[in-house]
């Protein structure tokens, strides 16, 4: 018997990830019509534009988006994200590979038979502080290539690929978003402030270890909820095919070939934190690398050119939708720009901020980073967007610059967890087969909860003047 509309829980009204994306896109275009166009004046420093505070000037005229540029928005956003589709699809000829080999199933297979099935929560929460860690120091898109380790070991532990979404996507969303040491957000902040870079990390990183060690509590707790009541999962319905174990876990080992591929892998990771460390190297150059993983992968199993030819194609339509949605979500970024309403969005929040009483003016000023990070999801873009305004004006609040810095940080960060804007994200849910309508379902009530958190943490910082 179906449920009717009224007996529905809120979760279950949350519609398709592409019905969503595409409700945006029409608000945005509608948007055009009700926000007045302006832009700030920017300025480049050290190589990039920065706005410029007290700059920014209304159009005379507006530019709304008409039907027309509304659709053809949508192959512009497919040619803006194209490195972020072209990194999904090249993780998933990786990953698809590598699982050809039986590598991944092997490893993964004889991690748990080693550990044993009754340490499974500890292990959850030992991949969600690893997952967060990599967050923390590597880096968000530079870590695709590990989702799907967390979709293998999730099931071979019982759980599901909601589970895995949790342990990965989850914790490296967190870890990156409220990292002391986050180069693009932090960083970048530090250097528009003219305060020394990474300081204030102490308060810092207790917050970012608070919201990951609530994750990895949240993790277990789903566990436990489904591994008692099966009907209770999220993830009923989504495709596990080759992703699964085959075999018991008594019967995993280890081959020759196996540990040849995880040792090219290991290169591989290897020469791409090498590459972003030292060359500032990005998305295009690790999809190389991991076709380069892919490649050596293949001819290290002596597989042929014929299974090399097919794996590739199957992998390739199984990442597809979720490349789909990468380039459909940038169509949001587009309008924006078309519309020429991003500046006047950031200008108006800042605006309302004025005369508010000191600690709800921090609240404020993260409430107000939220709305912008739908429309502005770069963490860097938005901070060069932003803070050039929202630090004199925190000043004038009685905010000090490493407080308004926190602020951003938060609104920024913790809503990078339900932002369908933001490319990695829904390019990490693809690599795990998560749709984001049913993410929603599984992150919502933990968002509520850190974002309350991090509020402490930011009312906290207000109170002893940080």
């Amino acid at each position: 018997m179906q449920k009717t509309s009224e007996n529905q829980k809120w979760y279950e009204r949350i519609p398709h990830a592409l019905t969503m994306l595409f409700g945006i896109i029409i608000f945005v275009t509608i948007l055009t019509y009700l926000v007045p166009a302006g832009s700030f004046e920017r300025e480049l420093v050290d190589g990039r534009n920065r706005v410029i505070p007290g700059s920014f000037k209304a159009f005379d005229n507006n530019t709304p988006i008409s039907l027309m540029q509304m659709f053809t928005a949508i192959p512009l956003g497919f040619k803006a994200a194209v490195e972020v589709i072209f990194i999904v699809l090249a993780g998933g000829v990786m990953f698809g590979v590598m699982e050809k080999t039986t590598t991944v199933e092997n490893a993964v297979g004889t991690l748990v038979k080693k550990l044993g099935l009754k340490n499974k929560y500890l292990i959850v929460v030992i991949m969600t502080f690893l997952f967060g860690f990599l967050g923390v120091a590597v880096g968000y898109e530079n870590n695709i290539a590990m989702v799907p380790i967390a979709a293998v070991l999730s099931l071979a532990l019982g759980g599901d690929l909601i589970l895995a979404a949790g342990i990965s996507v989850g914790a490296m969303t967190i870890g990156f978003g409220l990292s002391p040491i986050n180069p693009y957000t932090v960083g970048t902040g530090h250097k528009i402030a003219e305060l020394p870079m990474f300081s204030g990390y102490l308060l810092r990183s207790i917050l970012c270890f608070t919201a990951l060690s609530l994750m990895a509590f949240y993790n277990v707790r789903y566990f436990k909820k489904i591994t008692k009541d099966k009907t209770r999962s999220l993830g009923i319905g989504l495709n596990e095919d080759g992703i699964n174990l085959s075999k018991p876990i008594e019967d995993y080992t280890m081959n020759r070939d196996n540990w040849l591929v995880i040792f090219t892998f290991l290169i591989g990771i290897g020469t791409i934190l090498y590459g972003v460390f030292s060359y500032h190297w990005y998305l295009n150059e690790l999809s190389a690398i991991f076709l380069i993983i892919a490649l050596a992968s293949a001819l290290v199993s002596k597989m042929n050119a014929n299974m090399i030819s097919e794996t590739v194609l199957k992998s390739v339509s199984d990442a597809a939708p979720g490349a789909f949605m990468v380039g459909f979500a940038a169509t949001i970024k587009v309008l924006m720009e078309m519309g020429n309403i991003g500046d006047s969005i950031s200008n108006n929040l800042a605006q309302l901020l004025q005369g508010l009483p000191l600690y709800a003016a921090a609240i404020s000023m993260s409430i107000s980073q939220c709305v912008i990070n739908l429309f502005i999801p770069s963490g860097s873009g938005q901070a060069l967007a932003t803070l050039p305004i929202m630090l004199p004006l925190g000043e004038v609040l009685g905010l000090t610059r490493q407080t308004t810095i926190l602020a951003f940080q938060i609104g920024d960060g913790v809503t990078n967890l339900i932002n369908p804007t933001l490319g990695g994200l829904v390019a990490m849910l693809a690599m795990c087969r998560v749709p984001l309508d049913r993410w929603f379902r599984f992150i919502v009530p933990m968002l509520g909860l850190i974002v309350v958190i991090s509020w402490v943490f930011l009312l906290l910082a207000v109170a002893i003047g940080y």
